[in-house]
């Protein structure tokens, strides 16, 4: 079974997509920008700032799927630009601490003005 998930609280997303697909076990998580949710709109900053704003929107939808960031598995990382990626890093380390799930970091180029993008993939079964 397939289920679209958009958890309340979480920023609406900006395009044909849904924050979160639950397929049996798994929950994939669409690519989070830097979106305060609280605005809903687009709050740019520095790499620290977008990053910390983005896992904690995933965290935000995550918790809509009954999931924490303990469950997630794979996470990709999409910088503007790889001369962020240590500061990126940091602020990445502080949600995941020991519950480190893989992950690939790729420079890319952004339709939107901003330094960071991150989706992922988290394992919860169902109760």
């Amino acid at each position: 079974m397939i289920e679209r998930i958009s958890p309340p609280g979480a920023p609406s997303p900006r395009g044909p997509y849904s924050p979160a697909v639950r397929a049996g076990d798994f929950i994939f998580v669409s690519g989070q920008g830097p979106v305060d949710p609280e605005t809903d709109q687009l709050s740019t900053g520095d790499v620290c700032h977008e990053t910390r704003l983005v896992l904690n929107n995933i965290r935000r939808i995550l918790a809509g799927c009954g999931a924490t960031m303990a469950d997630v598995v794979k996470c990709t990382v999409f910088l503007a630009d790889a001369a962020d990626f240590a500061a990126m890093n940091e602020v990445y380390a502080e949600f995941f601490g020991d519950n480190k799930p893989a992950r690939t970091t790729v420079e890319a180029k952004f339709v939107a003005p901003m330094h960071v993008e991150i989706d992922c993939v988290a394992y919860k079964p169902r109760q």
